[in-house]
C-alpha cells in the first residue's frame, strides 16, 4: 500500500463494523468478562440504542481502585459510573489522514463511526496498524525514558507511575530482566477478583499489598531495535498488544507503542 493510497482513504476503509456495545446498567463485572473474551479495552456505552460514551480498562482500574468504592465489587457497579461521555465522532467518509494527524495527541483513543444517529462502526489504533508501511528502524522511533517497575513492588505503586506519567503499561524488570509487562487491563481484572474474594474490612490491605508478579503479563513478546516499524506493525497485530519492549541483549533498551508506529505513516 503506497502513501497516495493511505491519503485517499476513508473511515469506512479501515473500521471495524462488528461493534461489541454495552447497555449502561450493565455490571462491571461483565464488562470485563467481555473485554477478555474479545480481546478489546474500550467499548462503546449505549442508552435506549443511543450512544452515551466510551468504557475503558483504565476508567475501570480507577474505579475499583478508588478509596470512594472500597467494598463495592464490580458487579454492583454500573457501566454508567465509569462512562466517559466524551466521544470523538466521525463519519464513513471521513478522511484517515484527518485522524492520523491527531495520534498521539490527548484525548479519546477509540473513534466512534456514526451514520446519520447510528453507530456503524469504530476506528482503534489496532484499525490502523495495516497502513504503516515504514521500513524505519525501531531504534529511530523508540521511547528511551522507561518507567520501570519489579515484580516485587505494590500494584498500587505502579499505577500511581501510570497515572502520574500517562501510559498505559510499564515493563517489570527484576536484576535488569525483562520477566513481565503490566497494564490497566491487568489491574482491573485483578482490583476485580479482590473485591470479590475478600469481605470489605480486608479489601484495603489486600489492595495495597498486590504484587506486580501477582497481576503481571508473561511471558513478553519483545523486539529488537533493529526490527523495523512495519515488521514490529505485523507483530503487534498477530498478537493484538499495544507495545513492544526492544532488548538489546538481554537489556531494555527502549518501548515502541502502537502510537508510536502511526506516527510513521
Amino acid at each position: 500500500m503506497g502513501d497516495e493510497d493511505t491519503v485517499n482513504m476513508k473511515i469506512k476503509d479501515v473500521m471495524t463494523t462488528e461493534i461489541i456495545s454495552i447497555d449502561k446498567d450493565v455490571n462491571l463485572r461483565h464488562v470485563l468478562k467481555l473485554m477478555k473474551k474479545h480481546e478489546v479495552t474500550k467499548i462503546p456505552v449505549v442508552e435506549e440504542k443511543k450512544l452515551i460514551g466510551t468504557i475503558s480498562d483504565n476508567t475501570i482500574a480507577m474505579k475499583l481502585g478508588s478509596k470512594r468504592k472500597a467494598g463495592v465489587p464490580a458487579s454492583r457497579l454500573h457501566a454508567s459510573s465509569v462512562t466517559d461521555k466524551q466521544v470523538e465522532v466521525v463519519t464513513p467518509t471521513t478522511s484517515v489522514k484527518t485522524i492520523l494527524q491527531k495520534v498521539g495527541e490527548p484525548g479519546p483513543t477509540m473513534l466512534i463511526v456514526m451514520e446519520k444517529d447510528t453507530l456503524v462502526g469504530v476506528v482503534t489504533k489496532a484499525d490502523l496498524l495495516p497502513l504503516v508501511t515504514s521500513t524505519k528502524k525501531l531504534k529511530e522511533i523508540m521511547q528511551k525514558k522507561l518507567h520501570m517497575v519489579s515484580s516485587d513492588d505494590r500494584v498500587v505503586h505502579a499505577r500511581r507511575i501510570m497515572i502520574d506519567n500517562n501510559i498505559a503499561r510499564l515493563p517489570v524488570i527484576n536484576d535488569g530482566k525483562l520477566v513481565g509487562l503490566i497494564s490497566d487491563m491487568e489491574i482491573a481484572f485483578a482490583f476485580a477478583a479482590l473485591k470479590r474474594s475478600f469481605p470489605l474490612g480486608r479489601q484495603k490491605h489486600q489492595l495495597d499489598e498486590l504484587l506486580v508478579k501477582d497481576v503481571m503479563k508473561s511471558p513478553v513478546i519483545w523486539a529488537e531495535p533493529g526490527m523495523t516499524a512495519i515488521e514490529a506493525a505485523k507483530v503487534m497485530l498477530k498478537h493484538n498488544i499495544g507495545a513492544l519492549p526492544l532488548l538489546k541483549g538481554n537489556t531494555i533498551v527502549g518501548i515502541v507503542t502502537r502510537t508510536d508506529l502511526l506516527k510513521t505513516i
